[in-house]
């Protein structure tokens, strides 16, 4: 007897897994569990071990003197003047070397999209830095370019007469950001190149046809069609600018005084100076809330630019 189409949709599903189970019933749960388990105690442990720190009196020196403080190293820390500058001297970094990575980078993709000769080893130079280790690049920065005695730039600088300049005395949080700003600014041209080659050239080529000049090409064509590429770009960067460290410890120091250091430098002072483990990880939760706050405003304008 033949089947009504309403019989033949409500069938079961096809018997074509081993042991007569249909796909549809087998589950991919027990596979993917240990691998989520492991990442959920990956980043809760070492959470919930700096909450309870925080909220302790403990310090490396005595470690037998401890109890519970509460809110104390909170409050002591968000007190403290240093905690501002630091939290200012972190948001400068961060928006310096965003406008220098994300400025310098787009014009640079819009250079390296052109034909020229000698096109694919230009492009390998720009982007080596990329692959140095923060720490040697700090110490390259250091010792071979602003060194006020033996870099490159005080050499040039009496070469034209002028007095060669202490650029980590007197520059000390500008001096930071260049030297990050020079590692992060092939990151931003590998996206960016990357996305420029995705556009249409039969779109560029109509708005050639109809006059359309290089500016012009760049401001309505190319850079409206990097705006998600621009966006990705800042979301990446930010949430690495924020724990910036190496580049701080290897040249300044933090210093002169707190003139270069930002937040995460400021909990390793707490941490490994001072030796304030409740402090410090009173800073480490601050700087996490910070960091997660900023996340959440930038997958909402990334999303919201994607939905556009």
């Amino acid at each position: 007897m033949a089947t009504t189409p309403m019989e033949s949709s409500a069938a079961p599903a096809v018997q074509d897994a081993p042991g007569g189970r249909s796909r549809r019933d087998v589950s991919t749960a027990p596979l993917v569990a240990p691998s989520v388990i492991l990442l959920f105690l990956w980043m809760i442990v070492p959470l919930a071990m700096t909450l309870w720190f925080s909220f302790q009196y403990y310090n490396l020196l005595d470690p037998t003197s401890g109890g519970f403080a509460g809110i104390e190293n909170y409050t002591y820390l968000l007190t403290d003047p240093s905690l501002w500058t630091a939290m200012g001297n972190t948001l400068l970094l961060v928006f310096w070397v965003l406008v220098i990575t994300v400025g310098l980078g787009t014009l640079l993709a819009v250079l390296f999209d052109q034909p020229f000769y000698g096109r694919s080893v230009a492009r390998l130079l720009a982007i080596a830095p990329f692959f140095v280790m923060p720490t040697v690049s700090a110490l390259i920065w250091k010792n071979m370019l602003m060194h006020p005695v033996n870099g490159l730039f005080a050499f040039f600088a009496r070469l034209l007469g002028l007095p060669p300049v202490d650029f980590f005395g007197s520059f000390p949080l500008a001096s930071i950001v260049v030297i990050v700003a020079w590692q992060w600014l092939p990151f931003a041209l590998l996206i960016l190149l990357t996305a420029i080659q995705s556009l249409d050239n039969e779109q560029k080529e109509a708005a050639r046809m109809d006059g359309a000049g290089p500016v012009s090409m760049f401001f309505f064509i190319i850079l409206p069609h990097l705006g998600r590429a621009i966006s990705v770009v800042i979301m990446i960067e930010t949430i690495f600018l924020l724990s910036v460290f190496a580049e701080i410890y290897v040249t300044t120091s933090g210093g002169p005084g707190l003139a270069s250091t930002n937040l995460a430098f400021l909990i390793y002072l707490r941490a490994l100076r001072e030796y304030d483990i409740g402090g410090a990880s009173a800073g480490g939760v601050i700087a996490v809330v910070l960091a997660n706050i900023v996340a959440v405003f930038l997958v909402r304008s990334i999303a919201r630019n994607i939905a556009d």
